[in-house]
């Protein structure tokens, strides 16, 4: 068996000697994302009972957890991914990219056009560490989740989703501002410190 780089190493034991981490195991919760989910709610008001919510990037599905407990059992929570993901009780999922068409398709057909009040994305690439290469495919991401909200969201809905700051980023930012009547950029503490990630939360969604 190959020997684990340094760098591995290092990020191993900071994932397990993660509060968040801990935490999460210790409550059930699929992954540490679901603190950030938790925190920008608490100060946003995001989620409410009864909504539509549609989750893209699901697994492991830590926010589709959160988002099933905060819409309550008259709501709807459609989760998304191109990888598995363990069933979640009263969570609907497809499984598979929506650039197909038959995907896309697919899930249009579950959640209906204009239906959704709430998108959330906490989608990223596979990072590898070169700036010039992660951040076009982060915000190839960012484009993809606002281009589904311009298919599925309700009048006044709302998004939010995962970004990264560096080029392009304030492109994206004015994007969003066209079609939403509030932008807001949101830096959860359960986010490293060291992670240039940052939340578009955009609400007040206007259908053109």
């Amino acid at each position: 068996m190959p020997k684990r780089r340094p760098s591995s190493q290092a990020w191993l034991k900071e994932h397990f000697t993660d509060p968040y981490v801990q935490r999460a195991k210790a409550e059930g919760f699929r992954s540490r994302a679901i603190y950030k989910l938790e925190e920008m709610d608490r100060k946003v008001k995001l989620l409410h009972p009864g909504q539509v919510v549609l989750d893209l990037g699901a697994a492991p599905g830590g926010w589709s957890q959160y988002a099933r407990r905060k819409i309550g059992r008259h709501g709807r929570v459609v989760a998304m991914d191109i990888l598995p993901m363990d069933a979640i009780n009263g969570v609907e999922f497809v499984l598979g990219d929506f650039r197909e068409d038959a995907v896309l398709e697919q899930l249009i057909g579950m959640v209906g056009e204009r239906a959704v009040d709430v998108l959330l994305s906490d989608m990223s690439p596979n990072l590898s560490g070169i700036d010039a290469i992660d951040q076009p495919s982060s915000l190839y991401l960012v484009e993809l989740a606002l281009d589904m909200a311009n298919r599925v969201l309700k009048k006044d809905g709302a998004v939010l989703i995962k970004t990264f700051q560096g080029y392009g980023f304030q492109e994206v930012v004015a994007a969003a501002r066209r079609n939403f009547s509030l932008v807001k950029l949101l830096k959860p503490d359960a986010s490293r410190s060291r992670s240039p990630e940052l939340y578009l939360l955009a609400s007040g969604f206007r259908i053109v």
